[in-house]
């Protein structure tokens, strides 16, 4: 099945390179372009695309601001933040508003494929070379303290393991990963990571990630 995307970024050379990039593999498509944030918002509305490329730095509407809009309106909406740094402090703030991962603006076409095809399969995009110490980092200058007692609350209804998949989850590792390391079934990961989804009343990986991370589960280093 051809996976549909849409490029919100207010720059054209942008949006023209990644769609050039995008239109060439036999399973993705473009089907839409937006140059700022609100223009993004009514074009997901309009056109429906399995995932969007949300640049964060955009007029009218910024891409936190868009992105929370969007999943406000559907949960299964799947936003792929781009940025410049892989240090961009409102990475970790699109990140909570709902975003599904994020990518460096400078990454490979294989990379950028690679991406849009993990968010449009319900994963998150979440690289251990990057986002961990990108979450980190954030998780500490944000309001994170202020969110602990309930992220601690939340976490108390989680079983052991549960919890050991969690801090795995926010490490960066793949179900698969994860099934390798605890030396179980695939198929029991994916069950864990659903009962935790529920039991937090969060909706995919990510917020899970960065949840942990909030919780002072997964600590600097």
């Amino acid at each position: 099945m051809t996976i549909r995307v849409l490029i919100a970024d207010d720059q054209m050379m942008v949006r023209e390179g990644f769609s050039v990039l995008l239109n060439a593999m036999p399973d993705i498509e473009v089907v839409g372009e937006a140059v700022n944030g609100r223009e993004a918002v009514d074009r997901v509305r309009a056109l429906s695309p399995d995932v969007v490329l949300m640049d964060i730095r955009m007029p009218e509407l910024n891409g936190i601001e868009a992105t929370r809009e969007i999943v406000a309106a559907d949960e299964t909406a799947k936003v792929l933040v781009l940025t410049t740094f892989d240090l961009d402090e409102y990475v970790y703030q699109a990140l909570r508003a709902g975003a599904s991962g994020f990518l460096l603006k400078d990454a490979s076409a294989r990379q950028l494929a690679d991406g849009v095809r993990v968010v449009a399969a319900g994963e998150a995009l979440l690289a251990p070379s990057v986002t961990r110490r990108l979450i980190t980092e954030f998780s500490r200058l944000a309001d994170a303290p202020r969110l602990v007692p309930a992220a601690r609350a939340a976490y108390g209804e989680l079983t052991e393991r549960e919890t050991e998949v969690l801090v795995l989850i926010a490490q960066g590792l793949s179900n698969a990963e994860i099934a390798g390391r605890l030396v179980v079934a695939e198929s029991t990961i994916k069950t864990h990571v659903s009962r935790i989804l529920v039991k937090l009343g969060l909706r995919d990986r990510t917020q899970a990630a960065v949840f942990a991370y909030e919780a002072r589960l997964v600590t600097p280093g």
